[in-house]
């Protein structure tokens, strides 16, 4: 076992992933023993769990994607791998001009494949899918905003009614600033091929996937079992797991690192990995990584609120179908979506059969007043939509609103760049890695990803140990 010790600041999945790689709780080597500092009272970050109605649900983060390795191999080394479960129906609608219509098949992230099924589905209007059929042409350059790469090829209505309502669940972003070559490099090789993008992606989404493997998971009794389970592994391993422990100073020295919680305690360390959003990281690096926190400075955030609402099923005339249904932004609706857990989640439905349980989204990347207004204010702006929707009437026996203040970091073009130049900056200090969701990607196997390069970043140091990276902690400053 390595002597160095590592102090992880952050206790998201990006944080606990990053302290079971270097503790081994993951089943891989032991390469350092660890210090992981929270700030606040629990571990988790966006991934929650609680119970709404008696029912325990995510008040999070409810599915990983499953065709991206890292986040279910995680599961399965923490012995969450029985647990694992797909969602029982995808079938996903959109609301828009009027009605629901359905997702239409071959799409990737709303740039339509098939534009019969485009026709069929009804999502755009006889002109918009007119224009789609006359794709004009555009450069991509080294990079380019997806919304206007789509407008340019497809028109603005592809991008109104289709890719910005999916961009929003994913990122809470607006289309025509979302990098293509961050959030969607597959697109990026299509656009340089300089055929058609339609073409490109019906050959894109027709590919064969890996027989038998769903492309999203879950897990019984919700994801937010998932940190709940990492931190206990962590802990067996030896982790020295903390919560309610902010960090207020963290300072290069000749050996490594002095870190200094809120509480006045300083822990030397050989190496850190900051797992915090890009504006603690700007702090915490200012006097010794100036370039670094400059970058991190720039990143911005979109904040959401979820609300979560459980109703008697005897109290719906008739449940409603399929997995949920997006809106577009276009169509000046209060919630940006819906989803209906209870049938996309069979464990949700076993666990409890008497009650339907749905959650709303609301708030995107600069309209996060929704998240200033009080609780029930919420809930009824939900309630109004969803009665125009899917025609609900009945009222809620219970509820449970979730914000997200800058929850989601924003991917405009030149992202991948910044984050090139954050990590160079990074390397240069020494013993220092970052990682999370301003990084590689905002979905769970991403920011896993992402934990693993910061430990991956780490190694050289880590073997042999060095230093200055003993178990000393003195009190004081």
């Amino acid at each position: 076992m390595s002597d160095a010790q590592v102090v992880v600041v952050g206790g998201g999945i990006a944080g606990l992933a990053a302290a079971a790689f270097l503790s081994g709780a993951a089943g891989g080597p032991v390469r350092a023993r660890v210090t992981l500092l929270e700030a606040s009272e629990r571990v988790g970050g966006k991934l929650r769990g609680g119970e709404v109605g008696g029912v325990r649900v995510d008040l999070g983060a409810e599915s990983m994607l499953a065709r991206r390795p890292e986040a279910v191999e995680l599961a399965r080394a923490v012995g969450l791998g029985e647990e694992l479960e797909p969602p029982t129906t995808a079938k996903a609608s959109i609301w828009t001009r009027g009605a629901l219509r359905p997702l239409p098949g071959g799409q990737v992230m709303g740039v339509p494949g098939d534009l019969d099924a485009l026709a069929a589905s009804g999502v755009l209007t006889a002109e918009g899918l007119e224009r789609a059929r006359h794709e004009g042409a555009t450069e991509v350059g080294d990079d380019v905003a997806i919304g206007r790469y789509v407008a340019d090829r497809l028109g603005q209505e592809v991008v109104d009614r289709l890719v910005e309502p999916l961009l929003g669940g994913v990122y809470a972003g607006r289309a025509e600033e979302i990098s293509l070559r961050a959030a969607v490099p597959q697109l990026l090789a299509i656009a340089r091929g300089g055929g058609s993008l339609v073409d490109g992606v019906h050959e894109l989404a027709s590919r064969p996937k890996v027989v038998g493997t769903p492309v999203f998971q879950g897990l019984r009794g919700g994801l937010g079992t998932l940190p709940e389970a990492v931190a206990a592994a962590c802990r067996k391993a030896g982790v020295d797991l903390r919560t309610g422990t902010a960090v207020d100073g963290l300072h290069r020295t000749p050996g490594g690192w002095r870190v200094v919680t809120g509480g006045g305690e300083v822990l030397h360390a050989d190496a850190v990995v900051l797992a915090v959003p890009a504006p603690a990281a700007a702090r915490l690096l200012r006097a010794d990584a100036p370039a670094a926190a400059a970058e991190l400075d720039a990143v911005e955030y979109a904040g959401m609120a979820l609300v979560t609402l459980a109703f008697r099923r005897a109290d719906l005339a008739e449940p409603p179908a399929g997995s949920g249904f997006l809106v577009p932004p276009v169509d000046g609706r209060r919630i940006k979506a819906s989803t209906f857990s209870s049938n996309k989640w069979g464990w949700l439905e076993r666990s409890a059969p008497d009650a339907f349980l749905l959650r709303t989204s609301l708030g995107r990347y600069r309209e996060e007043e929704a998240l200033e207004l009080p609780d029930e204010e919420l809930v009824a702006r939900s309630l109004a939509d969803l009665g125009e929707a899917i025609g609900l009437t009945a009222r809620p026996y219970d509820t449970a609103v979730s914000r997200f203040r800058a929850g989601l970091p924003q991917y405009p073009v030149g992202h991948l760049d910044r984050v090139a130049r954050i990590r160079a900056a990074a390397a240069g200090v020494g013993g220092l890695a970052l990682c999370g969701a301003a990084y590689d990607g905002v979905g769970i196997p991403a920011c896993i990803g992402s934990a693993a390069a910061a430990v991956a970043a780490l190694d050289k140091l880590l073997t042999p140990a060095t230093g200055e990276g003993s178990t000393e902690r003195t009190m004081g400053a």
